[in-house]
């Protein structure tokens, strides 16, 4: 039987950049005999497209786009009961580690989390199961707060594989503790959605994003097509898919 995150992640490797826009130029290339005129289209299309998402100051406007987060005010921030981390990714099989462990979004993630946990003295919940395979994001994450970061963690949800599966399962294991406001941890171009599943459980939330776009002025190089800029406009045109598969569901 197929897992149905497993397809979700191939459709999902599929419709988004950068192997959407090559399937559209390989489909002109294929074509190309037949249907001259509208091959160099869609040759041009998938190449255009990638290198136009490969620039940084395009991935910096996308990101503007889906972040509708504010920095974290700290006093706001001690009005809430705990603070919940939510998993971003593992990096399977590290050679130099011995195993797993945290991919670089998390990381980032476990790092702001620490940093908001010695300034308010706040409890943490880490949430995130193992989605494909692997150890659970959770336990890794325990482990970095309290081995690298010399920060306890109080709860620790490891079932979770969805942002909407992390909403449901850390709010029921909080929900036994009274606990019903919460610092959320998250990048900045997903706080909206992860702000959205967590409400919907009855969780208040006061969002912490992390990886904001920087407001600096644009360089020269912000110019020039990266892969930075690509995997940016990557997170961004994937949460344009995600709230809008949310508002289509009627997840508002």
């Amino acid at each position: 039987m197929i897992d149905v995150l497993w397809l979700k992640a191939v459709i999902k490797a599929l419709i988004l950049p950068p192997t959407s826009l090559l399937l559209v130029a390989t489909i002109g290339i294929g074509i190309g005999s037949r249907l001259p005129r509208v091959a160099r289209l869609l040759v041009a299309t998938g190449v255009l497209g990638l290198v136009v998402l490969s620039i940084p100051a395009v991935a910096k406007l996308l990101m503007q786009s889906v972040d509708t987060s504010s920095t974290l005010e700290i006093a706001q921030a001690r009005t809430a009961k705990a603070i919940v981390i939510l998993g971003g990714g593992v990096r399977l099989d590290a050679p130099e580690y011995g195993g797993d462990t945290l991919g670089t979004l998390t990381l980032e993630r476990v790092r702001y989390g620490a940093h908001v946990a010695r300034l308010t003295g706040l409890p943490i919940l880490v949430s995130g199961g193992s989605v494909l395979e692997g150890q659970p994001e959770a336990k890794l994450m325990q482990a970095s707060l309290e081995d690298e970061f010399g920060i306890a963690v109080r709860w620790v949800e490891a079932r979770s594989r969805t942002t909407h599966e992390n909403a449901v399962e850390s709010a029921a294991v909080l929900r036994k503790d009274s606990v019903d406001r919460v610092v959320l941890v998250a990048h900045a171009f997903d706080m909206r959605r992860a702000v959205a599943e967590f409400e919907a459980q009855g969780v208040s939330v006061i969002g912490a994003p992390t990886g904001k776009p920087s407001r600096s002025p644009a360089r020269v190089l912000d110019f020039l097509p990266s892969m930075s800029g690509l995997q940016g406009s990557y997170y961004a045109t994937y949460e344009m898919l995600a709230n809008l598969v949310r508002v289509v569901s009627g997840n508002r």
